[in-house]
């Protein structure tokens, strides 16, 4: 995977934001504890019991390896976490020790000063040598490691094979026969979605932004305009009314997909596990998501999460140890079967593809050449300020034109940036 050379400019932004004073209240407390309580903050996942039972034989491994310690785990929601890992960064006292962040998130939470410099304990780990470059380069900034990678992800395009059969539908090769097949299903089953979509999935807006030739940083241009005008026409009732859509995040439309109310989703492979414990088990297919042309493949958001410790941390060993547990080879594996969730370590990832249909999809999007969003702890307040929801949701509930949208959206990336 490649990243758009535009973003090679914004790493010298990184770097100075690296070597300037953190904004926190919190600091290393200069101890190094070898007992006492870990405090561990991981997302919460649809259909969040697999991982939890991964995760659960991971804490059981490092207790018993550590005498006199014990782990307590919390599953926060992923559209919350802005508020809750900057309100840990200020509040030492009340922090985690180990916590799962966005690969989107890194040069943020290091600007902010909330993250511990694992360089030498990353370059000193044997299984780090077989980490994929794209992973590596999320946890880095300005050349030092500030975590470990745990998973990779990209979207595709689910789709119920049952209803495609009974239509005569076949997969779409293109963002237009996307659309038009979405109001065929939503024409025929009016009970049904066409393609779910959410006003505030960002993530599976942005492939029909950078499909249409745009670009995070220039939303006000005439490609970018056509990649949010194609996306914001999905909203209506020939396919998913905005009263119900516009609100929806990716979970919410994996949910409703899963559940058979739609006909289509743009979803992860770590939505994998949460389909298959659906309604549509036994009758959904995945594809990449079309281009523009037909049989063209559009960029997918380069995805994933990492493991991280905290600056603050007074159990530096103990919390360095959990992380590299909780995104080992092994861990890996398990979550990969658990839930879908693609390795980051190449050789893993090579057996996970061998072993199971339903990577390839998602491998072929990421070989297709995804995009990154822009390498700058702006995106962190971008992110936090739901930019690119308020955009998409002020155009579909009619507020707003796509033009003043997108201008207004501009203006305040250019700023945060």
């Amino acid at each position: 995977m490649k990243l758009p050379v535009r973003l090679a400019l914004l790493l010298t932004v990184i770097a100075a934001t690296a070597c300037a004073p953190g904004t926190s209240g919190g600091s290393s407390s200069g101890g190094d504890e070898k007992s006492g309580t870990l405090r561990v903050w991981l997302f919460q996942e649809v259909g969040n019991q697999p991982k939890e039972k991964v995760v659960d034989a991971v804490v059981a491994g490092f207790e018993k390896a550590h005498a006199g310690t014990d782990v307590t785990v919390e599953y926060i929601p992923v559209e919350t976490r802005a508020q809750r890992v900057k309100a840990a960064f200020n509040d030492p006292g009340s922090a985690p020790d180990v916590i799962e962040y966005g690969n989107t998130d890194t040069a943020g939470y290091v600007a902010d000063g909330g993250l511990a410099d694992v360089t030498a304990e990353f370059g000193a780990w044997d299984e780090a040598k077989d980490t994929d470059p794209t992973a590596r380069r999320s946890v880095t900034v300005a050349g030092k490691v500030y975590g470990a990678p745990f998973f990779v992800g990209a979207r595709a395009l689910y789709y119920r094979t049952d209803l495609f059969d009974d239509l005569g539908l076949e997969p779409p090769r293109s963002l237009a026969e996307l659309a038009a097949t979405a109001r065929k299903i939503r024409a025929a089953e009016p009970g049904l979605y066409g393609l779910v979509v959410g006003g505030a999935y960002t993530y599976g807006a942005l492939p029909f932004l950078w499909a249409h030739g745009g670009e995070l940083t220039d939303l006000d241009s005439a490609a970018s305009r056509a990649g949010i005008e194609a996306y914001t026409d999905l909203f209506g009732d020939d396919n998913c009314p905005a009263a119900k859509c516009a609100g929806m995040g990716g979970n919410d439309t994996v949910t409703a997909f899963a559940a058979g109310k739609a006909g289509m989703a743009i979803g992860g492979d770590f939505s994998h596990a949460a389909v298959e414990a659906g309604a549509v088990k036994g009758t959904y297919a995945v594809v990449p998501l079309p281009g523009v042309a037909p049989g063209s493949i559009a960029p997918a958001f380069a995805g994933g999460n990492n493991i991280g410790v905290l600056k603050s941390t007074s159990h530096r060993t103990l919390a360095v140890d959990l992380m590299k547990r909780l995104a080992s080879k092994a861990t890996q594996r398990e979550l990969f079967e658990a839930m879908g969730f693609l390795p980051t370590f190449t050789d893993v990832r090579a057996e996970a593809a061998a072993s199971e249909p339903f990577v390839k999809p998602f491998v072929e999007t990421l070989e297709a050449g995804a995009q990154f969003v822009p390498v700058s702890p702006g995106w962190a307040e971008i992110d936090a300020g739901a930019v690119l929801p308020t955009m998409f949701q002020e155009i579909v509930s009619g507020r707003k034109g796509v033009a003043a949208a997108a201008d207004d959206a501009a203006a305040e990336i250019g700023s945060a940036l």
